[in-house]
C-alpha cells in the first residue's frame, strides 16, 4: 500500500521537550505518533471497511510483484514440474 505523509504544527518549545524525554527513555517519536494514528485508524474506521482496505492491499501487493520475484516464482514452478524423460 503507498504510504502517504501528514504535516502537523507543534509549539516548537514543547516540540523540543517531547524529543527530548523521549529520547531520555529511548522512545522515538515517529514510532509514537504511526502506533497512535494507527490506534485512531482503528477505533474510527468500521471493521468492514478496514478488512476492504486490507483486501485491496493484498491484491496490490501480489501484482505489483517485481519482474525477477516473478521469474523466481516461475522457474520454482517449473523446477517442480514433472518431466518427461525421453527413451
Amino acid at each position: 500500500m503507498k504510504k502517504e505523509s501528514i504535516t502537523i504544527q507543534m509549539d516548537g518549545e514543547k516540540l523540543r521537550a517531547v524529543k527530548r524525554y523521549m529520547g531520555k527513555k529511548d522512545a522515538d517519536l515517529t514510532q509514537e505518533l504511526c502506533d497512535s494514528l494507527q490506534k485512531l485508524y482503528e477505533k474510527y474506521v468500521p471493521a468492514t471497511v478496514r478488512e476492504y482496505i486490507d483486501e485491496g492491499a493484498d491484491d496490490e501487493a501480489s501484482t505489483t510483484a517485481s519482474p525477477k520475484k516473478q521469474r523466481e516464482k516461475s522457474t520454482a514452478a517449473a523446477a517442480n514440474e514433472p518431466r518427461e524423460v525421453s527413451q
